[in-house]
């Protein structure tokens, strides 16, 4: 049994795409996923498959949450394993002392054809996207705007040309635990 981690864009934030929790889950259950739970509304699914090959329940997910949300879906799918060696690896260990910094894991779709010279930096959003491992970018903002932190979505796409979706790091170990929580 493998467990995954779906990431869906733009879910019940700022009013956009409200979705139930309780119908994400259904949604889940129905493609064919097991031990289905939602971490937080933001949509983070963690689920269960003991099917070998995911492309097919991924194409079964994307397909009955396109029926529940009217449009296709923006949803990047990771491994708990996968996710578990990312917070091993502690990829924020420099900025920790930063009080002020918040950091995000940025998921990409694919990867990109094109990888900028790092680190890049956004004055205007006050990000800096200071690494690139495989499918996961690493950013930190350390200056509020408008009361709030910038947000890495539109720099790293624009940079790297690929769909994405991002997570504070905060959640993003949050969401390992709690999957640990779940493995049966």
């Amino acid at each position: 049994m493998t467990q995954y981690v779906a990431f869906l864009r733009a879910i019940n934030v700022g009013g956009h795409a409200i979705v139930k929790m309780t119908e994400l889950r259904d949604a889940f259950v129905a493609a064919g996923c097991r031990d289905v739970r939602t971490f937080i509304a933001s949509g983070n699914v963690v689920f269960a498959s003991a099917g070998k090959g995911p492309t097919a329940l991924f194409q079964r997910i994307r397909s009955r949450l396109r029926k529940l949300l009217g449009a296709e879906p923006d949803v990047l799918f990771r491994t708990v394993r996968a996710l578990e060696r990312l917070v091993k690896a502690a990829p924020f260990k420099r900025f920790e002392a930063e009080r002020d910094a918040k950091l995000y894991v940025t998921f990409l779709a694919r990867k990109s054809k094109s990888i900028p010279k790092l680190p890049l930096r956004s004055s205007k959003e006050g990000l800096e996207l200071f690494a690139l491992e495989g499918l996961e970018v690493f950013l930190v903002s350390r200056r509020k705007k408008n009361g709030f932190y910038g947000f890495p979505n539109e720099l790293t796409e624009r940079a790297l040309g690929v769909p994405t979706t991002s997570r504070n790091w905060s959640t993003v170990t949050k969401i390992v635990e709690f999957a640990k929580g779940s493995a049966g």
